[in-house]
């Protein structure tokens, strides 16, 4: 099995919203996020969606866009991303996904031997006193998903993110001390965009970090981990 990781995708079927606003790069969204995804994802493969879903406010509204993805080739890892407003309690969330579509909130999930982990994120170093607050409940969310993998057997670690894990001077944050004390084999992230990739830390105590934001991958999922 092979893990793949995309963010951003912003999908918005039931209130379409053109992303070429944003730029150039985003010219020919949403089809070049589902054109790219089938021209490299095979059935057997994973694919880490690192938040900014669906533009959606309420469910029901993220439904259509859920189901889009679910179509694609793979199963999916959702994570959430700051614009995913349309996110529920997770047990109403996964309630509703289809079948070969999980979502991460507070825990892991292992599946052939590859462990996905990981939480939101939030902007390091925290600006404000509710920047703090919120930065400090991600790390407790972190935390907890780690935790979630003990006594779980697994060959490698996916940690994700959809926030980079460190700052703008490419200083670790504690949510990537963590992941490199955990052991991951690979870290992912999105919510950049228009940045340069070659320009970003590339890699923390050896292990490769991924900008995965889907205008910065030519919305073409990136290989991860051959598995």
């Amino acid at each position: 099995m092979r893990v793949f990781a995309i963010a951003d995708p912003h999908l918005s079927r039931v209130h379409p919203k053109p992303m070429s606003v944003f730029g150039p790069a985003w010219q020919g969204h949403p089809e070049a996020f589902f054109r790219g995804w089938r021209e490299v994802v095979g059935p057997e493969d994973l694919v880490i969606v690192a938040g900014d879903i669906s533009w959606a406010m309420r469910l029901s509204e993220a439904i259509p866009d859920l189901l889009d993805l679910a179509a694609l080739p793979g199963k999916k890892v959702l994570l959430k991303g700051n614009h995913d407003y349309w996110w529920p309690s997770i047990s109403r969330l996964r309630a509703v996904l289809p079948e070969g579509m999980y979502a991460l909130q507070n825990d892991a999930l292992v599946l052939e031997g590859v462990a996905v982990a990981g939480t939101r994120g939030w902007d390091y170093p925290p600006k404000t006193p509710e920047d703090e607050k919120i930065f400090a409940r991600e790390v407790e969310r972190l935390s907890l998903s780690l935790k979630a993998l003990k006594g779980q057997p697994y060959r490698h670690l996916v940690l994700a993110f959809h926030f980079p894990p460190f700052g703008p001077g490419g200083e670790a944050s504690p949510l990537l001390e963590m992941a490199a004390e955990a052991g991951a084999s690979a870290i992912v992230y999105g919510h950049l965009h228009g940045a340069d990739p070659e320009r970003l830390p590339q890699a923390y105590r050896g292990i490769p970090l991924h900008l995965v934001a889907a205008d910065a991958l030519g919305f073409r999922p990136k290989l991860v981990l051959e598995g």
